[in-house]
């Protein structure tokens, strides 16, 4: 079974560089796109018919938006992490939940798509996405316990906008504790979803250990042609999941200017 997740930085316009293309070479069963920013049917129509997509769109026209799309059977979706109480607008668009019937399984595959606040440190937005996070670990914390008592397999894919250690940045010396992203109150929670909860950095343990493969690259400059990216997307497993993924790479595009997003995809093939 193969799980992609890619931040599309708009859907539209990564069907127009050639997503399509990298999606029927690709054929994964599960996707899991963040920043989406469109509507349900802008996004049904892009990916077809053969989808069956749970998409929660941001209150923000144009902004975030996040979706699960899936060839297998679904069961339930849940969106958002406002446990029935309307979320703050800055928080929609963020976290997409679809229960899936996995071959050869006797539980369900949760599949999580995920778009964490990028934060600027040092500004009020930094404190949106604190407060994020801890929503975000409350949710990954009750997945955790679900799935060690057998009752689902969990994969949680996305933008984290979060680097973990320091070969996820090229310039990490530059970044660390300057810049969000890079900070040792955001890297703390991901410490936390490791070390306490029990989640698998499944691109981090079959990918080596860097640096890289990094995962986003500034439009600007020359930072795709000489590397200089973040590793901030992943796929996040439970246990038992994670010991059956078997391979896990980065869809780096060949050049600059056959890229369909800043971000390239995550895929990662889980035996099933």
């Amino acid at each position: 079974m193969r799980i992609a997740s890619v931040n599309v930085n708009g859907i539209r316009a990564a069907y127009k560089r050639g997503m399509g293309s990298w999606l029927d070479d690709r054929r994964p069963e599960v996707l899991l796109l963040q920043e989406v920013r469109a509507t349900d049917e802008i996004l049904e129509n892009h990916l077809g018919h053969e989808w069956t997509t749970a998409h929660h769109a941001s209150d923000f026209k144009g902004r975030a938006g996040v979706a699960v799309a899936s060839r297998l059977p679904a069961r339930a979706v849940r969106v958002g992490l406002g446990n029935g109480v309307p979320e703050a607008a800055v928080d929609t668009g963020r976290w997409v939940e679809m229960d899936l019937d996995a071959p050869g399984s006797d539980r369900p595959l949760t599949a999580v798509s995920v778009y964490l606040h990028s934060g600027t440190a040092g500004t009020e937005k930094m404190d949106l996405k604190y407060a994020h996070l801890e929503k975000v670990t409350a949710r990954l914390s009750e997945l955790a316990r679900q799935a060690a008592a057998g009752e689902r397999d969990v994969i949680v894919g996305g933008d984290v906008n979060v680097a973990h250690r320091e070969p996820d940045i090229k310039n990490w010396k530059g970044n660390y504790n300057k810049n969000s992203g890079a900070l040792d109150g955001e890297i703390a929670y991901l410490d936390r979803w490791f070390d306490d909860l029990g989640w698998v950095d499944v691109g981090r343990r079959l990918g080596g250990d860097g640096p890289g493969p990094f995962t986003w690259w500034s439009w600007r400059g020359k930072a795709f042609d000489n590397d200089a990216g973040w590793r901030i997307d992943y796929q996040l497993a439970t246990p038992e999941l994670a010991a059956r993924a078997t391979s896990a790479v980065v869809d780096r595009a060949p050049a600059y200017d056959q890229r369909f997003s800043d971000h390239a995809p995550v895929v990662v093939d889980y035996q099933i």
